[in-house]
């Protein structure tokens, strides 16, 4: 986890981190936590994940010098050709690793006070306790991020709103991990995390990445004005299940919306490309502080980002989860035939 001596100090600074890197947020009635929430006329969802698509591999134009800094520059970039999973993993996959492994997620241990950086009795109670980063309504305007996130212990991939907010729905993208715990289960599934120019050569599929926002009817986005009001227009409250919206050409589903995607490349700020993290790094050793994050979730609206671009980016904290941050997998060769060994 990225050390912020700042946070042990104040709670609402944890919240202040948390927001700045897990981007993009926002939740409709105050009353109501981030859940999947069906409006009438939600579009359908695909009932089964269908198989790793192979793309190619080409070059591209990567990133974007008309909106946000760490876009840039527009630059040249030339990808292989790998397979990728169409829809990001969901909680029903997730269970299945943790069944055969007994896998326990970062949010699920206990927290080491060391990564604080300050005398245990300076930290505050909560944060020494197993929990994720929630998406939490204000009751009011808002006065900045610290208003929306909070730090909920008992929260993760199992409960993601914490105790008593209702168990994770299968078909939903799982949220709640840390990069470690995502490498681990690449490595148990034989793929690995896709390097950002992958993902955005995915997401493109072969457009150009302009300014345009989806409408509701094209992603599982925030309608209304962020983050008081949901309007729901897209037929969803929080997360949708995977798959409920059209695929792009390469027949990929939410490669922009619903939930942020992490990838395998570290970030840093002003722009610097640092190497990609291998499925090797999972026991912790070499991991990044931070991640790159793409596509936006469904925390995000006009009135507050413009992140549901190809070319949109962010930093996560690598060593905590969040409710609106999720991941899909990449294969070097055809996860299909190397099942069938």
């Amino acid at each position: 986890m990225v050390v912020f001596p700042a946070m042990v100090l104040k709670k609402s600074s944890l919240v202040l981190i948390l927001a700045a890197l897990a981007a993009c947020s926002g939740q409709g009635d105050p009353d109501s936590p981030d859940v999947a929430v069906a409006a009438a006329g939600a579009p359908s969802c695909l009932a089964e994940p269908p198989a790793p698509v192979r793309l190619p591999g080409g070059t591209f134009t990567m990133g974007s010098d008309n909106a946000y800094a760490e876009e840039g520059p527009e630059r040249s970039a030339t990808v292989g050709a790998f397979w990728i999973d169409p829809v990001e993993v969901t909680n029903r996959s997730f269970a299945q690793f943790v069944e055969a492994t007994g896998y326990v997620t970062v949010a699920e241990r206990p927290v080491d006070p060391a990564i604080f950086g300050a005398p245990v009795e300076t930290i505050p109670a909560d944060m020494l306790k197993p929990g994720s980063a929630v998406f939490t309504p204000p009751d009011g305007p808002p006065r900045g991020e610290a208003d929306w996130w909070s730090y909920v212990p008992g929260a993760s991939w199992k409960a993601p709103f914490g105790p008593g907010g209702g168990e994770a729905e299968p078909a939903q993208p799982i949220v709640h991990l840390a990069l470690a715990d995502m490498l681990a289960y690449a490595e148990w599934k034989g793929g690995r995390l896709p390097t950002e120019a992958e993902w955005e050569y995915a997401a493109r599929a072969g457009s150009p990445s302009g300014l345009e926002q989806p409408g509701p009817t094209k992603a599982n986005s925030w309608q209304g004005v962020f983050p008081m009001a949901n309007l729901e227009e897209d037929g969803f409250a929080g997360l949708a299940p995977v798959g409920c919206f059209e695929a792009n050409a390469f027949g990929l589903y939410d490669m922009v919306g619903n939930a942020w995607e992490m990838t395998a490349d570290p970030y840093a700020p002003g722009g610097e490309r640092l190497p990609s993290v291998s499925s090797v790094s999972a026991g912790g050793n070499a991991l990044p502080a931070a991640a790159v994050i793409k596509g936006g979730s469904y925390l995000c609206a006009p009135n507050y980002c413009m992140r549901y671009r190809a070319a949109a980016r962010q930093g996560q904290d690598a060593g905590m989860g969040a409710s609106n941050v999720g991941f899909r997998l990449v294969y070097d060769s055809d996860p299909a035939a190397s099942a069938a060994k």
